[in-house]
């Protein structure tokens, strides 16, 4: 009983980082860079950065089903991070455009469920 004061973690909101650093320098390492970022969009993920990108995910579960897809999609060469953190946590990102502050990313008003 004890259990339900305490919502489970796989209840958080969070945010899922995917950072990732790939070859460019042949047609076909370009195409798999290609194909990879294409893939994030698809599954929803926005630009933060060059080679960063980031979405809101409802809950861990939600996180884990994004993770397992990205997993099995990986390209052969270079690296790709997961790194998943709570909305709580990536609200307090510090972010400059030059030295003018700016703001997170907000959640989504809308989930789309695929």
């Amino acid at each position: 009983m004890g259990r339900h004061h305490d919502m489970p973690s796989e209840y958080k909101a969070m945010w899922l980082l995917a950072l990732f650093d790939l070859p460019v320098k042949t047609k076909d390492q370009r195409k798999r860079y290609s194909r990879f970022r294409t893939g994030l969009l698809r599954l929803g993920f926005t630009m933060v950065q060059f080679s960063i990108y980031a979405q809101y995910c409802p809950s861990e579960e939600a996180a884990e089903t994004k993770r397992r897809t990205i997993r099995s999609d990986l390209p052969g060469e270079g690296q790709v991070r997961l790194l998943a953190v709570t909305d709580k946590q990536f609200a307090k990102m510090e972010i400059f455009q030059g030295r003018t502050p700016t703001a997170p990313e907000s959640e989504p008003q809308q989930l789309t469920f695929f």
